[in-house]
């Protein structure tokens, strides 16, 4: 085993996923909401089908069974795609799954930690499942009392049992109601008095049906998440919506470019103001990789110059990469340009991560691809990126 591998930094992975257990809302929610709030049914797999832009599950009448979510009229079946960790890729399908077809890891915090320790991983934060990726679930069902008991119940279970046993490896991600900015911000200070430190938001709430980043309606969260130092974490996916250049363009093409959602929310943050508002806020963008980057900066430098006449400029006294370097961070594991332009992305601005338990994640050897894509490098630069700007950026009890 070469030295660079067998020296390597144990990684700190800032995006993988849990498969919620089925107790987390039954556990959790007052007795009249147990019936319409989230369970689990065992029903025969289902087919899916795309109505006005929105993905719809209706389980089969089939004899392979798979577990079902029910929370109102919505329904979801756990599928094999979101939890196939191992699994070689072309053997994964969208084929619903029971909890006895998955690795424990998916969803059991020992067996997690067990995972973690044979991927080479310390630490890991990880981002929702069911209630997608900024739970955004929750803000479009009917019973918005019922959905804030349900955000709560949620950061209560990654709180306490999920994370609470881990001796500070699984690293809390909390949920806030996105249906209301004041509400928001008393969950992130109520998560922050227990130690939160990173929450899910929507990359582009406005492609949710949710006020835009614009105007003054989400200044109660920035200024809780400044506060608290809860650094706000944008998943791909996040804002639902994906680029699909025709209808009929098949899902590879929306795949590939799914970092261009990021690259949006960037921008948008970038000339928005919040940045110069909020010196102390940190964001993270996840799974969108890193190579895309300069050429972006560049241009919104170039047009902050250039398109003196356009709006949002005078609300930047310093050109956009200037609040990028201070307060933008992205994670990645599978891109070797971004490896080339590391310079002109910022050493500091770059953390890795695993994807676990997600069909693109690189379990069991994070290690080597991590190696692979930077263990070239000085051995302080392998050391920011696989771990300690995590450590800085999430304030976490680690060298």
């Amino acid at each position: 085993m070469p030295d660079s591998l067998t020296n390597f930094p144990k990684i700190i992975s800032v995006d993988d996923h849990v498969v919620e257990p089925a107790d987390v809302w039954q556990d959790r929610l007052p007795t009249k909401y147990k019936d319409v709030g989230p369970r689990i049914v065992i029903e025969p797999q289902g087919d899916m089908s795309l109505v006005d832009g929105a993905w719809v599950e209706t389980p089969g009448d089939g004899d392979k069974m798979a577990a079902w979510w029910h929370y109102e009229d919505h329904r979801y079946q756990i599928k094999e795609m979101i939890a196939c960790a191992g699994t070689p890729p072309e053997e994964v399908t969208m084929q619903g799954v029971t909890f006895d077809d998955i690795r424990p890891g998916c969803y059991q915090p020992a067996a997690r930690l067990a995972d973690m320790d044979l991927n080479h991983v310390e630490a890991s934060l990880c981002f929702p499942n069911y209630p997608r990726f900024c739970g955004q679930l929750f803000a479009e069902r009917k019973d918005m009392e019922l959905s804030k008991l349900c955000v709560e119940a949620y950061n209560d279970w990654m709180v306490d049992e999920w994370c609470g046993d881990s001796g500070g490896r699984l690293l809390p991600l909390c949920l806030v109601p996105l249906w209301d900015a004041g509400l928001a911000a008393a969950e992130i200070r109520r998560n922050a008095a227990r130690g939160v430190k990173a929450v899910a938001w929507s990359e582009l709430p406005a492609w949710l049906g949710l006020p835009s980043i614009h105007g003054d309606y989400w200044e109660p969260f920035f200024e809780a998440c400044e506060e608290t130092g809860t650094v706000i974490c944008m998943h791909i996916g996040s804002g639902t919506r994906t680029v699909k250049p025709a209808d009929d363009s098949p899902t590879l093409v929306t795949a590939a470019m799914i970092s261009a959602n990021s690259a949006a929310s960037m921008i948008d943050f970038l000339f928005s103001g919040v940045l110069v508002r909020h010196p102390g806020l940190k964001l993270m963008y996840a799974e969108s990789q890193i190579g895309w980057i300069p050429y972006y900066l560049e241009r919104a430098d170039d047009n902050y110059v250039t398109h003196r006449w356009a709006q949002g400029e005078e609300r930047l006294p310093e050109p956009p990469s200037f609040y990028y370097h201070r307060q933008i961070y992205s994670c990645f594991f599978k891109d070797t340009a971004g490896m080339k332009l590391l310079d002109e992305v910022g050493i500091d601005n770059v953390l890795f991560e695993t994807d676990y338990p997600h069909s693109d994640g690189t379990f069991p050897h994070s290690r080597e691809t991590a190696n692979r894509l930077f263990g070239h490098l000085d051995a302080d630069e392998v050391h920011k990126i696989a771990r300690g700007n995590a450590i800085t950026l999430l304030d976490l009890p680690f060298d």
